[in-house]
């Protein structure tokens, strides 16, 4: 029988790390699921409220639709998975990524989100233990990987899961665990409002909006996690990646410059990396740059 502590590494790592991935998948399977369903539930809240507020009337009453119900199923005939279609990461291999019933192919991005939310579960373990500081660097990822898929489908940050884990990065830093509380309210409040001036700076500049407002909150989400101090290499991170990528689709014509590009995804890599890496790759960057 495996217990799930500290010892457990000690003793057999390689079961030890079974049961982390195994829970990993358990909660990338979930994660998958949310970002198919949170922005429709989003949407439809977003339109009863709509409605609402210029008195019209509501729209006609929808099938129940929310993170429970209905059960799993094919989006294109409907049809319920099978228990064994729903296994993480096997079910999608079993099924070849293809509906058991009408050959729909199934989105890449579940079983994607399945493997990179293993992925944060192991290196969360792996860099910090069974500690309270790996579980919290798990649950971050979970929701920036959630964040990074919900804004590249849809271009959304949701503040359902923005702001809980904005507070969530105060709580823990209370007791100092990956930052100072000064550290990490400076950086929550700072990281907002920096760019907040940054986007009014731009509209003033060139009459467009350059980011959402969404970003504000993510940014201020990564301060409250990482405190102020590794914020420039968040932003510098975040910021070279997306202008190689967007660079890069746009001299392959898959991108035109007037194209909006969400800048979300590339916050999320950035704060994910800084949690684990983030001193020592400001202290190799300020060694390059100061001889």
């Amino acid at each position: 029988m495996i217990t799930m502590n500290p010892t457990s590494f000690a003793s057999d790592p390689v079961a030890a790390y079974l049961v982390v991935g195994i829970i990993g998948a358990v909660v990338g399977s979930f994660l998958s699921m949310l970002v198919y369903r949170l922005p429709i539930i989003l949407k439809r809240e977003w339109e009863r409220d709509c409605r609402e507020a210029l008195a019209l009337p509501p729209p006609e009453k929808a099938e129940t639709f929310n993170i429970a119900w209905p059960a799993s199923h094919c989006p294109q005939c409907r049809a319920p998975l099978k228990l064994r279609d729903n296994i993480p990461l096997f079910g999608f291999l079993l099924l070849r990524g293809r509906c058991r019933h009408c050959s729909a192919s199934i989105p890449r991005q579940y079983f994607l989100i399945e493997v990179l939310t293993t992925f944060a579960a192991l290196v969360s373990v792996a860099h910090f233990g069974l500690t309270p500081r790996g579980a919290g660097a798990f649950l971050l990822g979970a929701a920036l990987i959630t964040l990074t898929f919900i804004d590249m489908r849809e271009q959304i940050l949701p503040d359902t899961i923005t702001l809980p884990f904005l507070w969530l990065g105060l709580l823990v830093n209370r007791g100092g665990l990956y930052a100072s509380l000064d550290s990490a309210v400076l950086g929550a409040a700072g990281a907002y409002v920096f760019l907040w001036l940054v986007f009014h700076a731009f509209r003033l500049a060139t009459g467009k909006e350059g980011m959402g407002q969404g970003d504000f909150k993510l940014f201020a989400l990564g301060g409250a996690w990482l405190g102020w101090q590794l914020l420039p290499f968040v932003l510098l991170f975040a910021s070279l990646a997306g202008a190689l990528y967007g660079g890069t689709l746009i001299l392959t014509r898959r991108l035109t410059r007037s194209t909006p590009m969400p800048f979300g995804p590339f916050l999320c890599a950035a704060i994910w990396l800084a949690l684990f890496y983030g001193w020592p790759l400001m202290a190799l960057y300020l060694r390059g740059t100061h001889g």
